[in-house]
């Protein structure tokens, strides 16, 4: 039913999860991270675009919100959807795109991070990686889904690319689009269990990993393999949603570990709520309570 509510009634649950729609927004929220002693990755909204002026409009939406964060100090880097860049309609002028933007983040000392969608999008988006890290090797890292049978190979393939003095940088999530069961694990369990696997083989070849979960069995887990490996905390974070968790995330900040909150803003919020929500439907209570206790 979500997809075909009135948007203004979806917005009253989608905006504890995104800035807002404008530049401003997800800039004020970013700030008030910071405030708090958190850093942030922003993510501006719109993937799956339908034509390449949509791509050039998007980069420069990137250029310009690197450009603002350079001016006002905020801390923080950011993460972008190769499909919002034309990955589906023509490669290399999203390579291009990407390349520019990674680029201007070199050039103003800060950090890019590919995200990884969905299974049609992840060789191109590797190959997308592979290049930028000849690069560009300290200024960009990758996200890897833990939920993709493929995933641990990925990674121990990976791992054999040349470091260039700074060494891999990745996000491990569970993973959130729906895919068929010979793409993906399907069992709650197995994809924590795969997600631990990888998150130890990351951590044992001294790979800088962005832990990203809100799920507690996992955070414990990986604040166990920290211990074990007594991992450098410069080689490590942790990363949560906006509006997610805030307790739990509280609660690691104040253990000592590093967070960085992912803070999507932009026009297109409507289909990334979607899509969120869709992907776990226990939240669909929390729409019911806002519609009857918050208006």
């Amino acid at each position: 039913m979500i997809p075909h509510m009135p948007e203004k009634l979806v917005w009253q649950f989608s905006k504890r999860y995104i800035a807002g729609e404008t530049m401003d927004d997800g800039v004020a929220v970013a700030q008030k991270l910071n405030a708090e002693g958190v850093e942030v990755t922003m993510d501006i909204l719109g993937e799956f675009i339908t034509n390449l002026q949509q791509a050039e409009d998007n980069k420069n939406s990137y250029l310009e919100l690197i450009e603002r964060f350079t001016k006002e100090k905020v801390k923080g880097n950011f993460s972008l959807k190769p499909s919002m860049f034309g990955l589906l309609l023509d490669k290399e002028v999203c390579y291009q795109h990407v390349r520019e933007i990674v680029q201007k983040a070199k050039d103003c000392n800060s950090f890019v991070r590919v995200d990884m969608e969905d299974s049609q999008c992840v060789d191109p988006e590797l190959d997308i990686f592979r290049r930028l890290k000849k690069e560009f090797s300290g200024n960009v890292g990758l996200v890897l889904q833990a939920y993709l049978r493929r995933t641990f190979n990925d990674l121990v393939d990976m791992n054999n690319m040349p470091a260039n003095g700074h060494p891999l940088n990745f996000r491990l999530c569970k993973g959130i689009y729906i895919e068929p069961a010979d793409i993906a694990y399907k069992e709650y369990q197995s994809v924590r269990d795969h997600y631990v696997e990888d998150l130890e083989f990351m951590l044992r070849n001294k790979i800088y990993v962005g832990i990203a979960t809100h799920d507690k069995y996992l955070v414990e887990k990986a604040i166990e393999l920290i211990k074990r490996y007594k991992v450098s905390n410069d080689l490590y974070e942790f990363q949560m949603l906006y509006g997610v968790t805030p307790e739990l995330r509280k609660s690691i900040v104040e253990q000592g570990h590093r967070m960085r909150v992912y803070v999507p803003f932009g026009k297109d919020w409507f289909g990334y709520s979607t899509r969120r929500l869709k992907e776990n439907p226990k939240m669909a209570s929390h729409i019911i309570k806002a519609l009857f206790f918050r208006g």
